[in-house]
């Protein structure tokens, strides 16, 4: 067992987590608490964490890229992702696994060398296949009994930013990581 700052990993997923050269996350649920707001004229709201913002770009800067494959579409996800620096976004696809294959050939990886973090049963295609699978503490029951690790965070609240810290740490970086939230 790996101590880290959210409790002990497995030596195994600790081992997954030193390979990973793309970090692959879905949006609902996950970089959010899964709620959508909407307003009267069909405005739609979304609240993002800061902290798993400052974490994307601490492991981009260490040459981990990041994709975005959410089913929804929204300018929102599109803005805050840009903002961030992420350059692979897909919105709108029900079949990840296919935008995900399409991705390994694209950035010539394997599956090894990806993590997946996701919290319903669309994920699970691209969970299981994935090096390191993970699930939000809050995920589906199916999915979290099909990852690889669970985050002991809740979707939205930092769960993103928590699996950061792991690459960070695999790579000795996590005390590295000084600056103000995204």
């Amino acid at each position: 067992m790996i101590d880290t700052p959210y409790g002990k990993i497995s030596t195994t997923n600790f081992q997954r987590a030193q390979k990973i050269k793309l970090f692959v996350c879905d949006v609902d649920g996950v970089f959010s608490d899964g709620r959508i707001y909407m307003g009267n004229d069909g405005e739609e709201l979304k609240a993002f964490h800061t902290k798993d913002g400052f974490g994307l770009k601490a492991i981009m800067q260490q040459g981990i890229d990041v994709a975005i494959i959410t089913g929804r579409e929204s300018n929102i996800v599109k803005n805050r992702m840009t903002a961030l620096g992420i350059k692979h976004i897909f919105q709108g696809k029900d079949d990840k696994l296919t935008v995900y294959q399409s991705l390994l050939k694209q950035l010539q990886l394997t599956p090894e060398q990806t993590a997946y973090i996701g919290d319903d049963v669309v994920d699970l295609p691209v969970m299981v296949l994935s090096g390191l699978g993970v699930a939000v503490n809050d995920a589906h029951p199916l999915v979290i009994q099909q990852a690889d690790l669970v985050t002991t965070t809740k979707g939205g609240f930092g769960a993103v930013r928590e699996i950061c810290d792991l690459f960070l740490q695999c790579h000795g970086q996590l005390s590295m990581t000084q600056g103000k939230s995204e």
